[in-house]
């Protein structure tokens, strides 16, 4: 009998084990003008300019917000170049030589513990804002809209399950700044008005979980729980920890602030602490380099980072005559590249190199592997049918647009069929 398949490898006993370089000297830093999110772009410098850490020079434009972009380092503008983002596309980017002075730029304030007390909820959104704030667990959605709701929060969920395999970023941040992601967590709390705050990681992560109760020891006024959810996946989606965390069940499609609910991946906390705090935008971010085909490393760099420049700060690639296989991001929902002149930007939490080894598509053989482990209970196999003819409306019956793309149906299929990007299709199609 076919089980439901909820525990995969997760590939992350030794990357944990990894130590943490820093890599914030890069000599050209690239800012991609366009994001997935925002379509349209503008650059408010000029070739020649200075710009200093922490200045603004342009703006990102979705279909309803508007997201500033910041120098990570200060330096001459030197003009654009195409590279690849976290679409894995080619896109403009800006680009600053770093001078290696490090100047600060004049907005940039660090705000005293009073400061921050006399803040009002719309201030704390307006910072966060401004600092051009937006979800690092890679769904780049402005963290400022989020608070913005007119509706009751009860709670705030930092998302520190990380499930993916072969993801650590979360876990190195949350280990080396426990205190960061906390007094993140308190600060929305104080912008959303939830009167409590709850950090979702792993059962298995001891001393995690170790860490974050020793540092929610020096905040005792506010009503904060450390909650151990399962080592299943995916139980990093959204509904399913807020689900285990806090036994709110939450309809797929809602708004989780309907049922009182705001959601943060614990990344992003800690960005909002560096903006109420220091006044900084998102500087640096950790990134983990692994896969067969890459020596393998954790970093902590700086955003507009060029992904070779890490690639060959870690050693290089491991038998570089073999052809990679390039995924950014986690294995199950990551997006395959073709290049790697790759540009680190916010949510750029991994990069896998892979030898490349071909594997021979066969037809599906009705095993339903994929019907039972999917976790919104769609059938994949029948949406890659409706897709193959242009159905429209059989993909829209199946209800494609239910699908997560969380990569279980590719992972379980014993045909190697890639269901995963047949849902894609199919709900790009289905609009």
């Amino acid at each position: 009998m076919i089980a439901k398949t909820k525990h995969i490898p997760d590939g992350k006993t030794e990357l944990k084990k990894l130590p943490i370089t820093e890599c914030l000297d890069a000599e050209f830093l690239y800012y991609p003008v366009t994001s997935q999110r925002c379509p349209e772009g503008e650059t408010c410098v000029i070739g020649g300019q200075y710009v200093k850490i922490g200045e603004v020079i342009g703006t990102r434009k979705g279909a309803f917000f508007e997201q500033n972009m910041h120098a990570t380092v200060s330096g001459e503008v030197m003009g654009f170049e195409k590279h690849v983002d976290q679409s894995g596309k080619p896109v403009d980017c800006l680009i600053v030589k770093n001078d290696m002075k490090h100047d600060i730029h004049p907005s940039i304030k660090e705000r005293t513990d009073e400061d921050i007390d006399a803040l009002e909820r719309e201030d704390i959104i307006k910072i966060i804002k401004d600092a051009g704030l937006v979800g690092l667990g890679g769904g780049a959605f402005p963290s400022y809209i989020k608070l913005e709701t007119k509706d009751p929060i009860k709670v705030v969920v930092a998302n520190g399950v990380e499930c993916e395999p072969m993801l650590i970023s979360d876990y190195g941040l949350m280990m080396e700044k426990p205190k960061e992601v906390i007094q993140g967590l308190i600060y929305a709390m104080k912008a959303s008005g939830a009167p409590k705050g709850v950090i979702a990681i792993k059962k298995k992560y001891k001393e995690l979980y170790e860490s974050l109760m020793f540092a929610r020891g020096e905040f005792c006024p506010y009503d904060i729980d450390v909650v151990r959810v399962g080592n299943h996946y995916p139980q990093g989606w959204e509904i399913e920890t807020i689900k285990n965390a806090v036994g709110i069940t939450i309809p797929q499609g809602e708004l989780l602030s309907k049922y009182g609910v705001i959601n943060f991946n614990v990344s992003t906390l800690s960005s909002i602490y560096n903006a109420v705090k220091k006044g900084l935008p998102v500087l640096e971010r950790y990134i983990t380099l692994s896969g067969d085909g890459v020596k393998n490393r954790t970093f902590r760099a700086r955003i507009g980072t060029m992904m070779t420049n890490l690639i060959e700060k870690a050693g290089g690639y491991v038998d570089p005559d073999t052809e990679k296989v390039l995924i950014l991001g986690g294995p199950m929902m990551g997006v395959n590249v073709t290049r790697d002149d790759i540009v680190m930007t916010h949510t750029t939490t991994s990069l896998i190199v892979q030898n490349n080894v071909l594997t021979k598509e066969e037809p599906c053989i009705r095993c339903a592997s994929c019907v039972y482990s999917c976790p919104v209970s769609i059938q994949p196999v029948m949406i890659m049918n409706a897709y193959k003819t242009r159905n429209k409306d059989a993909l829209k019956a199946l209800e494609v647009n239910k699908c997560i793309e969380c990569g279980l149906c590719s992972y379980v299929c014993p045909s190697k069929i890639h269901l995963t990007e047949y849902m894609r299709l199919g709900k790009r199609l289905a609009k």
